[in-house]
């Protein structure tokens, strides 16, 4: 009897990866699952869907479902399949039992995702309220009848909820019949809503993602987006052993390096426009200096692309569409090197080098071949790192700014709800000259030695958001370690810029924002000392300080945070001094600052302020004669003191 060969493994994509490709363009996460990951294998649109093995159900009124950067997809795409999904077994399924709405990966949590073990899913992963795996969230409503054989359930099935209402019972539903993922089409108040009734609510119970269409973005476009996604990180995913059988075909660009390295007897090495190296061939005993440095190195060092400049070589690669030949020149070897190209944008360049003997006589043919296939995987690679970029931006945004739900933006980020992290807030003084690249290079070293950082700019401000596996305590002593190395470095800059470095307290991730307000009022603290020193001719102090190292100033700060909306609303003597003296260059003002700096003594005031102490005595004068302010009565005394530390500087 002949047997069927086994069916090709199929490859599974996440819910991470698809949403780190299509980079917010479709969907945007409201709610991240349970589980670390989920594991997805098809787009199902519509309830129905989910329960129909063909998909056949539910499209009308989509439309044209073309997929774009000019994917080749499958005849099912009109159908609920995602591209790329394995065949459905013709046979129906034998007597017996459908599989409940709990089997399956829909979480994707359970074994090896690729495996297709029908194993349920593994302890603490996010199943419906319809699982009977043991423990888990609290049950739902009745679950209802198993849908039966014909309809198995959903696993690893991300639901585009079309024409049903963004609401609560929609996740339920879609949770019940097995989706791990659920993509609402209203993006209002009430998909986001926290209440106990809203979608939010029911995702957390049940343990599915939850996600919104993005605004401006219709069905179909949502569709074919995400399959597009899901079509290119399942090429990534691929068998490398099953890619090799033919040319036409590459599944990643470590694979395409080593099959071209091997039909042009010498050494690969693809880039990107900005000549990082993104895969390379193994490196043979007489590869040269060069290409040892450019791989150790992961790009190509400046002075060699300084030397490609001066040549004309990086001109000629990048406008011209055929292979340029470099000869042999000393201790470098021959050199092939051509663009790979998306229509008329450069993409990358694969590079072919002389590996201890000659190229072979077409290796030129080979490295033509190479670029075609190289295009989609560079397309892929930049749209993927583009994407990754954008997500974790916009979730460490969230995190320190305590936008949305923070607990999405941690599991955006990979990390754990009890990871300890701690916020840095690097300062530079606001109207820096243009040249000043001092938050440039701390970025740079930070990128450098702890690539793992979250780094966020803006204007004058950097947040490095550092995280570690460490106890808190350790971590703390860790981050202060590095503050350390960041304030030598800028330093060590010439001209010393002024940057302040202000360190938060350590946190779970949740809880980042706190972290990151108390590194601001750190800043804050060391550049009001910083200040008061100047101004009392004493030494500059430090730089940089955690919570400890600012002392009271930082509970000061916190003071005059809380008490400005009242100062601002009040009225009275010292409000009308305070708001017509700043309408006259605020001499005044910065005459009580100094006053009240130097603890009443007039002759040292005077020093700071640089005029006599008969002048100074004049100015107190005018305070009591002009606006009546008993500068004696304790009461007006503090509330002139909190004034004067409330008027921002560029006011006084």
């Amino acid at each position: 009897m002949n047997e069927e060969p086994p069916a090709p493994r199929e490859a599974a994509a996440t819910l991470r990866s698809l949403l780190a490709f299509e980079d917010g363009n479709a969907v945007r996460l409201l709610y991240a699952p349970a589980a670390p990951d989920t594991v997805v294998r098809r787009i199902a649109v519509g309830l129905d869907d989910l329960d129909d093995p063909d998909g056949l159900r539910n499209l009308e009124g989509l439309g044209d479902l073309d997929i774009p950067h000019g994917l080749d997809e499958p005849d099912d795409l009109g159908r609920g399949q995602g591209p790329g999904s394995s065949p459905r077994p013709g046979p129906s399924p034998g007597p017996g039992p459908a599989p409940g709405p709990g089997s399956g990966s829909g979480s994707g949590s359970g074994p090896d995702p690729e495996s297709g073990s029908g194993s349920g899913p593994a302890p603490g992963s996010a199943v419906g309220p319809g699982s009977a795996s043991g423990p888990g969230p609290k049950p739902g409503p009745d679950p209802g009848p198993d849908p039966g054989p014909g309809h198995p359930a959903a696993g690893g099935v991300l639901l585009l909820a079309v024409g049903a209402a963004p609401d609560a019972g929609t996740v339920r539903e879609a949770a019940r019949r097995g989706a791990c993922a659920v993509v609402l089409g209203d993006t209002g108040e009430e998909v986001t809503g926290q209440g106990v009734t809203g979608p939010v609510q029911a995702a957390r119970e049940t343990g599915v993602a939850l996600l919104a269409r993005a605004e401006g973005t219709g069905w179909a476009e949502a569709a074919a987006l995400l399959r597009s996604a899901l079509s290119y990180v399942r090429a990534g995913r691929a068998d490398d052993a099953g890619a090799l059988r033919g040319p036409e075909t590459a599944p990643s660009l470590a694979v395409l390096a080593a099959r071209v390295a091997a039909d042009v007897k010498g050494s690969i090495t693809i880039e990107d426009t900005r000549l990082r190296v993104l895969a390379h061939s193994a490196t043979g005993p007489g590869a040269d200096p060069l290409r040892r440095t450019v791989i150790l190195g992961g790009r190509v060092p400046d002075w060699r692309v300084a030397e490609l400049r001066r040549s004309g070589l990086l001109r000629a690669l990048w406008t011209s569409e055929d292979v340029i030949h470099r000869p042999a020149d000393g201790d470098n070897p021959e050199r092939l090197v051509v663009a790979v190209r998306s229509g008329r944008e450069v993409l990358g360049s694969i590079w072919a080098a002389a590996d201890g003997a000659a190229l072979a006589p077409d290796a030129a043919r080979h490295l033509r071949t190479a670029a075609g296939l190289a295009a989609p995987l560079l397309v892929r690679e930049r749209l993927s790192e583009s994407g990754t970029a954008h997500r974790r931006e916009a979730a460490l945004r969230g995190l320190l700014h305590g936008l949305g739900d923070r607990r999405t933006h941690a599991w955006s980020l990979g990390l754990s709800p009890d990871a300890p992290c701690a916020v840095v807030v690097a300062e530079r003084r606001p109207g820096a000259r243009a040249d000043d690249r001092a938050l440039d290079v701390l970025a740079l070293e930070i990128s450098a030695h702890r690539p793992g950082t979250g780094i966020l700019r803006g204007g004058d401000r950097l947040a490095l958001f550092l995280t570690g596996g460490a106890a808190a305590a350790d971590h703390a002593g860790a981050v202060l370690g590095v503050v350390r190395e960041l304030d030598a470095v800028v330093s060590s800059l010439p001209g010393a810029p002024a940057v302040w470095l202000g360190v938060g307290p350590v946190v779970t991730p949740e809880r980042a924002d706190l972290s990151y307000g108390r590194a601001g009022l750190v800043v804050r603290a060391l550049r009001e000392r910083e200040a008061r020193a100047s101004a009392a001719g004493r030494p500059r102090p430090p730089r940089y300080a955690d919570a400890a190292g600012a002392g009271a100033a930082l509970e000061v700060l916190r003071i005059l945070d809380a008490a400005r909306p009242v100062w601002e609303s009040g009225s009275g003597p010292v409000h009308d001094l305070i708001r017509a003296d700043l309408a006259a260059g605020g001499e005044l003002v910065r005459t009580l600052a100094a006053w009240f700096d130097a603890g009443g003594d007039v002759p040292e005031a005077a020093r700071r302020l640089v005029v006599h102490a008969n002048t100074l005595r004049y100015r107190l004068g005018r305070v009591r004669e002009r606006y009546g302010v008993d500068l004696d009565d304790p009461d007006a005394r503090l509330l002139l003191t909190l004034a004067a530390r409330l008027v921002p500087p560029e006011e006084s």
